[in-house]
């Protein structure tokens, strides 16, 4: 039975996101970066990842892609993303969007790794949104606004930070990527009304344990131009069918082969059938119990709608008799 994999997890998400789109209820397509997981992939896999959104571009949709630190600010095989309604933000500039009779400037940069805190204000100066002609501007980045949270942490200061104070005006929102957990900001750490919201959608599937209580989903929001800069008048979050993620802590001391199949059985019949669960092993195994938890035997253990990861602290017993009699050796 083979191990099963997360991609398609994020590839069945990203296509029910789009849905709405593809059903003609959205003018505008904003993608917040991650695209793929790392940098060098093949093309085929970068293919993959662009298709939905080529359909969507297809359709007439105009679709935004911001490049984050995932591709390390630049995607892979550019020519792949190659369509007129299909707009890459890799370098600071800014589109110009007409949806019902009103022009929609979108601008924005890569992702940048380097220093974010002191070239925030320039990189928006240079991608040109704020100079832009238009009813509605929007700010699109990939990047950490300070009070964003995370599980357990705010993130306040630091060079990969932007300062809140910094967010300009003259925009209706900013619509980030980088975070994976979806949240809006409207106030600085001082309590002070931004310039303008910062939307984080969050990611569309869980990707770590510290993840596993926040719900999943995509953000859209309605806007309108009753301001000379227009505004969001209302954003819905929807939330998407999100794997369960979950721990299971196992103590195999004093454990026969037998006893701690039957354990692991046990642990694994009380989950649902699509969990993502990371196993995690403490103690001494007892000789003959290191083949319980190979990933062969696991696999035979849980149901094939399930991924599971090892983690094991401790070491087995036979080795620890076999480096005590090479002691008395040497």
């Amino acid at each position: 039975m083979k191990k099963r994999r997360r991609g398609s997890d994020f590839f069945v998400n990203t296509r029910l996101a789009l849905e709405p789109a593809l059903r003609g209820e959205a003018d505008l397509v904003v993608h917040g970066g991650d695209l793929l997981y790392r940098s060098k992939v093949p093309s085929w896999l970068v293919e993959q990842a662009l298709e939905p959104l080529l359909e969507v571009a297809d359709a007439g949709v105009p679709v935004v892609l911001v490049p984050g630190n995932h591709e390390r600010s630049a995607l892979p095989y550019p020519l792949l993303a190659a369509h007129e309604n299909l707009h890459l933000l890799d370098r600071p500039r800014t589109v110009a969007i007409d949806v019902h009779e009103t022009r929609v400037a979108v601008g924005g940069f890569p992702c940048e790794r380097d220093g974010i805190r002191d070239r925030f204000e320039a990189l928006v100066s240079e991608c040109g949104v704020l100079a832009a002609d238009s009813g509605i501007r929007l700010l699109c980045i990939h990047q950490t606004v300070e009070g964003a949270r995370v599980k357990g942490h705010t993130f306040r200061h630091g060079a990969d930070i932007v300062r809140g104070s910094d967010i300009p005006s003259g925009i209706a929102a900013v619509l980030c990527g980088h975070i994976h957990r979806s949240q809006v900001l409207t106030r600085d750490l001082g309590g002070q009304l931004l310039a303008a919201p910062v939307f984080y959608p969050g990611s569309i599937e869980r990707t770590s344990l510290a993840e596993s209580e926040e719900p999943k989903g995509f953000l859209i929001l309605e806007l309108e131009t009753s301001t000379g800069d227009g505004r969001v008048a209302r954003w819905v979050f929807h939330e998407l069918p999100a794997r369960p993620m979950c721990t299971i802590a196992l103590d195999v001391a004093n454990l026969s082969p037998t006893e701690l199949e039957s354990k692991i059985r046990e642990s694994f019949a009380g989950l649902a059938e699509d969990s993502v669960v990371t196993l995690r092993v403490s103690g001494v195994l007892e000789a003959g119990s290191e083949e319980v938890i190979r990933a062969s035997t696991l696999r035979r253990l849980h149901p094939p709608t399930m991924s599971v990861t090892l983690r094991y602290v401790g070491r087995p017993a036979y080795l620890t008799s076999f480096r005590r009699e090479a002691g008395k050796v040497r």
